[in-house]
């Protein structure tokens, strides 16, 4: 499978050299998002097979629409555009086109998420009940992140999208579709200097609290920010009616029952493991642009559609 990169961040420092190190691939082009005539040019080759999408969320749709114009398969990033009437729109351009559109929830490759939901499966703690997850990380505070699209509401920006898009699909696919969501967002530092230092009003969130509620009556509480002064260990506890699973910085699950506590996973990937997701996912993409088919456990366009969905009913 030949794949065109449009992104020189995250699209080149960690996305190409998936596909590339993955049997059956090849990267054919990485283009900047922001020159506009080489990431038309790029879909415009007929020599790639899928167009791999990770400009900011402003350009998503103008970066899908050239893609499947030209008839390529198409990954792109989360958060999937800048809002639900976008996601829909891209949705509705591949279905009609017969492309498949993928979406880049690699964390539901991450070892330790995918033991998680595994467990989760085959009944470890009995039904589950409650879901609380907490990362509260100085990510754009330790050392002062500049202003750019993540800090401005208008162009897709917002560590809801950012980081809480992964963490509801995450709840949607393991507990099952979102029927209630609500929020608070929140915006710890007001202004930003941009490379020349200039300051900058923030209008979107660094941090945010969401409460759902899943069509299993699952209750998930998510409280995360990306600006907190410290960063503590991320967790998540799985409630269950006959234990609880504990997720320590997805390197270890611990099992609490009655009996006791058990160690029931651990890996010692560490900041390896965003690359070796991506690079599952990249395996399960290009089977499914091989096969012209895509498994329902694939993350797709109407995912991204489904999370954005429940954003605007957090956002109310």
């Amino acid at each position: 499978m030949r794949v065109g990169v449009i992104g020189r961040g995250f699209g080149a420092r960690v996305v190409a050299p998936a596909f590339a190190a993955t049997d059956g691939c090849e990267v054919v082009e990485v283009v900047s998002p922001r020159d506009e005539s080489a990431a038309a040019a790029l879909c415009a080759r007929t020599d790639v097979d899928l167009v791999s999408i990770h400009s900011p969320p402003f350009l998503h749709a103008r970066h899908v629409r050239l893609a499947i114009a030209a008839g390529h398969a198409v990954l792109c990033d989360k958060p999937f555009g800048r809002n639900a009437r976008e996601a829909a729109e891209m949705c509705t351009l591949a279905r009609e086109a017969g492309v498949l559109g993928f979406l880049n929830f690699e964390t539901r490759y991450d070892p330790a998420r995918k033991r998680l939901r595994q467990l989760v499966a085959e009944g470890a703690i009995g039904e589950p009940e409650h879901v609380q997850i907490g990362m509260l990380l100085a990510t754009t505070r330790v050392p002062l992140r500049r202003f750019g699209w993540l800090f401005d509401e208008e162009r897709g920006g917002g560590w809801l999208r950012a980081l809480g898009s992964h963490l509801i699909d995450f709840s949607r696919l393991t507990f099952g579709e979102v029927a209630a969501a609500s929020g608070q967002l929140r915006t710890a530092i007001a202004e930003r200097p941009d490379g020349e230092g200039k300051m900058h009003r923030c209008t979107a969130d660094d941090g945010f609290a969401v409460t759902l509620r899943t069509e299993r009556g699952v209750t998930v509480v998510i409280d995360s920010s990306s600006a907190a002064p410290v960063s503590v260990t991320p967790r998540m506890v799985v409630v269950g009616s006959k234990g609880i699973l504990e997720s320590i910085a997805d390197s270890r699950i611990v099992r609490h029952t009655a009996a006791g506590a058990e160690e029931v996973f651990s890996s010692d990937a560490g900041a390896k493991a965003i690359v070796q997701s991506q690079q599952e996912l990249a395996a399960v993409v290009r089977d499914a642009v091989r096969d012209g088919h895509a498994p329902a456990t694939v993350p797709a366009f109407a995912d991204g559609l489904a999370w954005n969905e429940v954003l605007d009913r957090i956002r109310g």
